[in-house]
């Protein structure tokens, strides 16, 4: 309409002059558009490099295997949906209290590693050789939080942990304790007081009915595994990730004691 009233009002000449303002000025609008992309892009790979230099080796490593190790869980059903992305990004922003740098870090990961076709047991296989026994247990632990942060929670995943366990060389006495704190948790506060002592026993990694003697022993096994200062060099939010787990560890402990008379 409005180019046929300039062709009414102005002839071909005042047409063209329009047809060449469009042009132009969506051409430049497109350049403007592709500057920013690249400048915000550019913006982002310094924050992500600024805070990788301030990690250390341990940390990035152990960052990186995690991020690949979960992405390969997720596209172990041969595809990596929205949602399981989601529940990736907000287990590192809201578990693991990550900030904004932290967050385009992990972002960046999470594309590599969908984008790479690493073999999980190659991955494994290099965090086994890496860390020691305790980072392995915190790496269980995530595993865990994540798969069980879905809704409703895919078996297939959690027997794919169980290989993980398996491969990592976590025993069995070790994969009960991380295993019970989300298998019972779904109980809620709807729990019976029968389910939290069951709950309870398994955190400690005990069957029901174990006397006092061996809740004792099997708490100052767990409290070494478990200790912070052991992953402090894995980064704060890890170290957060055993503090977390040791006042699991100490609540089952403390409710034993109360019901065996406050036994030491």
């Amino acid at each position: 309409m409005v180019g046929l009233l300039l062709l009414v009002t102005g002839g071909a000449p005042a047409l063209l002059n329009f047809l060449g303002f469009l042009f132009f000025s969506g051409l430049l609008g497109f350049f403007l558009l592709l500057a920013a992309f690249f400048g915000f892009s550019y913006y982002i790979q310094h924050r992500v490099s600024t805070y990788e230099a301030t990690q250390t080796e341990s940390h990035k490593r152990f960052v990186y295997l995690l991020v690949h190790i979960l992405v390969k869980i997720a596209q172990a059903d041969g595809h990596f949906s929205k949602a399981e992305l989601a529940t990736m990004t907000n287990f590192f922003q809201y578990s693991l209290n990550y900030d904004q740098d932290q967050m385009y870090w992990v972002k960046q990961l999470i594309k590599d590693a969908r984008d790479t076709e690493e073999d999980m047991n190659g991955l494994l296989e290099e965090f086994r050789s890496s860390f020691a026994y305790e980072p392995r247990l915190i790496l269980l632990e995530l595993i865990y939080q994540i798969i069980y942060t879905k809704r409703p929670v895919i078996q297939a995943e959690v027997q794919q942990a169980r290989q993980i366990a398996a491969f990592l060389q976590i025993s069995s006495y070790d994969l009960r304790t991380i295993e019970a704190k989300y298998m019972y948790g779904q109980q809620g506060s709807a729990a019976t007081t029968a389910q939290s002592e069951e709950r309870y026993y398994a955190v400690l990694g005990l069957e029901k009915g174990a006397d006092f003697v061996i809740i004792k022993k099997a708490y100052r096994k767990l409290s070494m595994q478990y200790h912070p200062d052991k992953v402090a060099h894995l980064g704060e939010e890890f170290k957060g990730v055993a503090e977390e787990k040791m006042k699991e560890i100490n609540a089952a402990y403390d409710y034993f004691k109360k019901k065996f008379n406050g036994g030491s």
